[in-house]
């Protein structure tokens, strides 16, 4: 039976949680100062320890001076209040989660169910640094680059916390698999891992996806319907393209990030929710912020925890392990046995990837289909386009720009969403109205670059479409 400690100098408040943690199945001991807390685990090591930050002789986190002493022992704090420095704070001393005074029963029972202690946490940590150094493999994620092992070594130290964590890169750079990775090495990995694309969503639809509605609330609303964060609830919710989401939606988000509830539409009762949000873009988190596309407060509640992506470009050593084993993927899948030859990952290599990794494995799937015998050679790869001395020229260099010059000027002065416009339809220009060329060089999603259509095309002045192509596939 796991055991539970409770240092909380409130008697009355320590006596209630140890009935309720009781009720569990767990064991519980109680202190009410840090050095009645030091004398309990010294004859007891527990399971979790639920630590207020305010006690007679000191605070909590001086238990944290001893890293010995809670080693071995998941950290709960226990605050008045939730905040960003409360959430930063727990980051920064280790500690697993927080809880609110009053203790919310539903949120405990969540905490209580996934309590694991950190030396099984270290354990598997270890087990994948070694495979990731035998493989290249580290959970979802494939690389031995200098950019990865950073970003591996991000993930170990944030996966086993409950704070929020923010992704950005560009599209196809596998944000959606870093944030999948985070929560299968989090506590909540039993818990649902739900996937939402804010740019894919209709507007008129989003608020019932995320938050569900009633039966009536709207036209069509012919029954209750549950959104993200009802069936999210333990688990982790992963926001993408976020963005994209209305800023009245982000009003909303932002408070249930920090209370803890919602309300479905068409319905005034509040519902508890306990979901990890992950949220992330392919939007430089500063432009959006200045450009009105991301309230600056929920940016700043949801950048807990930042991870930058890099883009394949720049860890282009990945690139050979990264295709055989999206190559090893559709042998077994199609039962057939077929080999890159040197040359063709020679040219893989050399290639810039303005789509990153998705890109790649569209590539490996199609050239895959297209040999003919076991081997595939360079014939059927992707080569730069050559700059306008006709040498060859990086993707990433390639002229975002007007179709003659290969390059735009931007005025000082010009509103960052001008300069967006700017060089979108300046970029569709260059590559002959070729969308899905002009997205993967501007690193956004296909339907990211059709939202900016549509949004040009509604503000033009006489509703016509911008120059740079039609607003809708």
């Amino acid at each position: 039976m796991s055991h539970a400690l409770i240092v909380d100098d409130d008697t009355d408040s320590a006596q209630m949680m140890a009935a309720l943690i009781a009720a569990e199945h767990f064991t519980v001991a109680t202190a009410h100062n840090l050095r009645d807390a030091r004398r309990q685990m010294a004859l007891q090591q527990p399971d979790i320890v639920l630590l207020d930050l305010q006690l007679p002789d000191g605070s909590g986190m001086d238990l944290f001076d001893d890293p010995e002493l809670v080693a071995h022992s998941e950290v709960v704090l226990i605050t008045g209040h939730a905040s960003l420095e409360t959430s930063v704070q727990a980051l920064r001393l280790g500690a697993a989660d927080y809880l609110t005074k009053p203790v919310n029963m539903k949120q405990l029972r969540g905490i209580l169910s996934r309590v694991m202690r950190p030396s099984v946490l270290k354990d598997e940590l270890a087990s994948l640094n070694a495979e990731w150094q035998k493989t290249g493999h580290f959970g979802h994620l494939w690389g031995r680059s200098a950019p990865m092992q950073r970003i591996y070594a991000q993930i170990a130290r944030v996966a086993g916390t409950a704070v929020s964590v923010f992704i950005t890169g560009e599209s196809g750079t596998g944000k959606e698999v870093v944030a999948q990775t985070v929560h299968d090495l989090s506590r909540r990995r039993k818990q649902p891992f739900l996937a939402v694309n804010c740019g894919a969503i209709s507007p008129n639809l989003i608020e019932s996806e995320i938050f569900g509605h009633e039966k009536g609330s709207f036209t069509g609303a012919d029954r209750m319907h549950q959104g993200f964060f009802e069936r999210a609830h333990g688990g982790t919710l992963f926001l993408d393209e976020i963005t994209e989401m209305p800023l009245e939606l982000q009003v909303k988000l932002l408070r249930v990030l920090e209370t803890g509830t919602f309300m479905r539409v068409g319905s005034t009762t509040p519902i508890e929710t306990d979901v990890r949000v992950i949220a992330a873009t392919n939007r430089t988190p500063e432009q959006a912020v200045s450009s009105g596309k991301l309230r600056e407060d929920l940016y700043y509640r949801l950048n807990v925890f930042p991870i930058g992506l890099p883009p394949l470009r720049d860890r282009s050593s990945d690139v050979p392990l990264l295709a055989e084993h999206f190559l090893a993927a559709v042998c077994e899948r199609e039962s057939v046995r077929k080999r890159f030859t040197p040359g063709a990952l020679e040219k893989l290599t050399a290639y810039r990837w303005p789509g990153n990794v998705r890109e790649l494995r569209n590539v490996v799937q199609r050239s895959f289909v297209m040999a003919e015998g076991d081997q595939i050679t360079d014939e059927w790869l992707p080569t730069d386009p050559p700059s306008a001395d006709g040498s060859p020229a990086a993707a990433s260099a390639a002229p975002a720009a007007g179709a003659n010059s290969g390059s735009i000027t931007i005025k000082l002065g010009t509103s960052m969403a001008d300069a967006e416009r700017q060089l979108i339809l300046a970029t569709l220009r260059h590559f002959n109205q070729h969308k899905e060329r002009t997205a993967a060089v501007l690193g956004v999603s296909l339907k990211t670059l059709y939202n900016r259509l549509k949004e040009y095309a509604a503000e033009d002045k006489d509703g016509e479409v911008p120059e740079g192509g039609d607003p809708a596939p």
